[in-house]
């Protein structure tokens, strides 16, 4: 199977620097089967745009469904690491799910959604908000009450109007049903989102444990 790109943004990254991700990603997930913590890839080994600080989420899936999924909305790190420690904190430490096993490896898809800056939105209503929000393109990220909560934009798969995404964010955030206030702050981004089967990502000559 050939590996997997869709893109949400104007791409930022080569089909190789695309590859050198995910297999980051693939090798920090066989690293934790076998040591118990994150690959730490030195920066310095890669090109320099994967040497930049960006945010990513890694979203792992088996048969189509979903194993976990990590990731930042503020870039804190080379994207390199980033990938990195998501990749592994998805497989083992989100706490939806088990840690991963090493019987599942040789069936896990990886994708990784690597973010724009998020930019807040302005808004006089719920209605303006609305007409604002581009479906398929924004990523939102909805902040009130010291609550929080973010939806990439490959929701927009399971979740099409503008009106239905907002609202499962709202209860996301742990907001209730219909939620709105003066102070409610919403930020949009974008992402390149690409991934692969973890053979795949692994490469060439190279075969999962």
């Amino acid at each position: 199977m050939a590996p997997m790109f869709s893109i949400e943004a104007a791409p930022a990254y080569r089909t190789e620097e695309r590859q050198m991700l995910l297999g980051i990603a693939a090798r920090s997930i066989e690293h934790g089967l076998n040591q118990g913590c994150p690959l730490e890839p030195d920066p310095h080994d890669y090109p320099a745009a994967l040497q930049a600080e960006r945010a990513t989420f890694v979203t792992l899936q088996i048969d189509g469904a979903l194993r976990g999924c990590i990731g930042v909305l503020e870039a804190i790190r080379p994207l390199v690491l980033d990938v990195a420690h998501n990749a592994f904190a998805a497989a083992f430490q989100d706490p939806r799910f088990p840690p991963l096993t090493r019987a599942e490896l040789p069936r896990l898809e990886i994708h990784i959604s690597v973010l724009t800056p998020p930019h807040a939105m302005q808004f006089s209503s719920e209605a303006d908000l609305l007409g604002q929000i581009r479906p398929g393109i924004d990523g939102l990220i909805l902040e009130d009450r010291g609550r929080r909560g973010t939806f990439l934009p490959s929701v927009w798969e399971q979740l099409p109007s503008p009106s239905e995404f907002l609202e499962h964010l709202r209860y996301k955030a742990g907001l209730p049903s219909g939620y709105w206030s003066d102070t409610l702050a919403v930020s949009r981004y974008a992402t390149e989102s690409f991934g692969a089967s973890i053979e795949e990502a692994f490469g060439e000559g190279r075969r999962s444990a």
